[in-house]
């Protein structure tokens, strides 16, 4: 149960499309005056190492956030003298989608060099839901996580301590799914709940809908976030349906964001081995989503999809209802 480690996926296509998302979700529910409680149920780590062996092993990083960047220019600083070397300028000099924007400026923000440069090479640390959410918040703000995986939060515990954030961010290795109807409603009755489980047995995606159908219930106003892959599994193409019919039992609004990069079909190598595909695509849910979200996203896919895309099977989808 404890063998998946998202250090090998991190910074890959579906945390590009995750990440992104979430961003923009922060930006906006932090706006407002009210306190905000943001349960992340299933934290991870909260910081990776883009250098370390996991990530190098597995190189999803490379078709990930590293190909989405590589050509990312450094912010304009005025009356700069010119360094010898400079970075490549990014395709057709296009501009980055706000959204996009606001995740590479995330990302430079943790990699001083990188920010410096604009040379994916110096993107080092990349951060996790945890370490986005955190950055987000304010005073009155509250954000608490959840992770099962021993040595996981091992590191979330240490990673978050180095904040020095105090009370305002806790830690504590429970279940996720169980442990998210004890804090619905919240005090101040605003909250985001993001639902990211490894889906490493196949019990978790019916786990996720069970979870999503009592959080609405318990608490309708709530912002609910759920990653899930794009995988042919019959729990996987059924989860994104039993999640718009929860919401729509419910009379609340939805929104489903896709990101395919490659094709989904077992291909062969020269020696006749098959090769199995990876992870080919993810998608994003969001049970009342700000009404600024769909506008965000439609931009940044067909961007993603044309940095990311690694055969004409890439695309994205968009959908949404309320």
């Amino acid at each position: 149960m404890f063998s998946y480690r998202h250090a090998f996926h991190a910074g890959n296509h579906a945390d590009v499309l995750k990440h992104t998302t979430l961003i923009a979700l922060m930006k906006y529910l932090t706006q407002k005056d009210t306190a905000l409680t943001v349960i992340d149920t299933h934290a991870g780590a909260g910081l990776y190492r883009l250098d370390g062996d996991y990530t190098e092993t597995s190189g999803e990083a490379l078709e990930g956030v590293f190909k989405l960047f590589q050509a990312a220019k450094p912010p304009a600083v005025p009356n700069a003298k010119p360094k010898a070397a400079t970075p490549k300028a990014a395709p057709a000099d296009e501009v980055l989608a706000p959204a996009l924007q606001d995740y590479l400026d995330v990302l430079r923000g943790l990699n001083p060099k990188f920010a410096e440069s604009g040379d994916v090479a110096q993107l080092k640390i990349y951060p996790g839901s945890p370490f986005i959410e955190q950055q987000f918040l304010s005073g009155r703000d509250k954000l608490k996580l959840f992770e099962l995986h021993p040595t996981d939060f091992k590191s979330l515990t240490g990673n978050i301590e180095q904040l020095g954030v105090g009370r305002q961010v806790s830690v504590a290795r429970e279940d996720g799914f169980e442990v998210l109807k004890t804090f619905l409603p919240p005090p101040a009755r605003r909250a985001m709940v993001l639902c990211d489980p490894s889906y490493e047995i196949k019990t978790d995606y019916g786990r996720v809908a069970t979870c999503m159908a009592d959080a609405v219930k318990r608490f309708a106003t709530g912002t609910y976030v759920v990653w899930y892959p794009i995988i042919p599994r019959p729990e996987a193409h059924d989860l994104p349906r039993k999640l718009k019919t929860i919401a729509t039992k419910s009379g609340r609004s939805w929104l489903n964001a896709t990101l395919t990069v490659k094709s989904s079909k077992l291909t062969t190598d020269e020696a006749g081995d098959v090769v199995r595909p990876g992870l080919p695509a993810s998608g994003m849910f969001v049970i009342n989503p700000p009404h600024t979200l769909k506008a965000e996203l439609q931009a940044a896919l067909p961007q993603m999809v044309a940095r990311l895309g690694q055969d004409r099977n890439a695309g994205f989808t968009l959908d949404h209802g309320s």
